[in-house]
C-alpha cells in the first residue's frame, strides 16, 4: 500500500475538494514532505511524513465537517494540513512560519488565488505550540488535529536503542487514540489508552502538556470544551 497516495483517504473527493487533490499529486510538494521527515528523523523526531499529515488532515477536515463547515472552507483546511511541516525541511526552529512561506509560494506557483492562499497560510503558522494562537476556525482545528496525533506508529527507532528516547517511550506506549466531538457539539474528547509498560501518565504531560493546553484554547476558540482521557480517566 502507497501511504502517500491513501494518507487523508477519507477526503479525497476530487470534486468535493479539489485543492487538496491537486496538492496531494503535486511532485515537489511530496518531495518536501519526504525529506523534511528524514531531517526531523536525523534529529530523533517521531514521524512527521504521510501518515501524520494524512491522520491531521483528516481529523481536520472531521472537526470542521462536523460543526457544519462548508466545503471550499473545508478543502482549504485539507490544504493546510497536508502541508503544515514544510518548514522542517529549513530548520525545526520556527517550522510554522517558515512553512506558511513555503506554502505562500507553492500555492501562488500553483495559481491558487490570495483569498484562498490566506487562510491556508494563516492556519499553518499559528500550529506550532512554541508560538501558535488560534486565529481562525481552521487554524483552531489544525493545532487539535496536529496534536492529539500520537500513536506507535510515529516511532521512527528502535526499541531499545540509544536514541529510543522519552517521546519515543510516550509515543510507542499508545495502543489506540481516538478524537471525538459529542453529538452536542460542545465538547471534544481525545482518549487515549496507554500501555504503562513503556511510558508512565507523567511522561505523557511532561512533554505534551504545553500541546494539550493549546488544544484546550482551540477548542474554546470552536465554543467547545477539551478533555483528555487517558486510560478511562478524565484528566483535563
Amino acid at each position: 500500500m502507497n501511504i502517500e497516495n491513501t494518507a487523508g483517504s477519507a477526503y479525497i473527493d476530487k470534486e468535493r475538494f479539489p485543492l487538496f487533490g491537486r496538492v496531494k499529486q503535486d511532485h515537489d510538494i511530496s518531495v518536501y514532505i519526504r525529506e523534511q521527515n528524514k531531517s526531523l528523523h536525523s534529529m530523533g523526531y517521531t514521524e512527521h511524513s504521510f501518515a501524520h499529515i494524512g491522520i491531521v488532515a483528516e481529523r481536520t477536515g472531521y472537526i470542521l465537517e462536523t460543526l457544519g463547515e462548508d466545503d471550499h472552507t473545508i478543502d482549504l483546511a485539507l490544504t493546510a494540513a497536508w502541508m503544515h511541516d514544510l518548514g522542517n525541511i529549513i530548520n525545526r526552529v520556527d517550522h510554522s512560519q517558515s512553512g506558511a512561506m513555503m506554502a505562500f509560494y507553492l500555492l501562488d506557483k500553483m495559481g491558487v488565488p490570495s483569498e484562498d492562499i490566506a487562510p491556508v497560510i494563516r492556519a499553518i503558522g499559528n500550529h506550532d505550540e512554541g508560538s501558535g494562537v488560534p486565529v481562525s476556525n481552521m487554524a483552531a482545528a489544525l493545532i487539535i488535529a496536529d496534536k492529539s496525533d500520537v500513536r506507535r506508529s510515529r516511532v521512527q527507532d528502535e526499541e531499545g536503542s540509544s536514541t529510543f528516547d522519552i517521546h519515543d517511550r510516550v509515543n510507542y506506549s499508545v495502543k489506540s487514540s481516538l478524537l471525538k466531538i459529542n453529538k452536542e457539539h460542545t465538547a471534544i474528547k481525545l482518549k487515549l489508552e496507554i500501555d504503562t509498560r513503556y511510558g508512565e501518565i507523567g511522561e505523557y504531560f511532561e512533554i505534551f502538556l504545553n500541546r494539550m493546553l493549546l488544544c484546550r484554547r482551540s477548542a474554546n476558540f470552536l465554543n467547545m470544551d477539551f478533555h483528555l482521557i487517558i486510560n478511562e480517566q478524565t484528566l483535563m
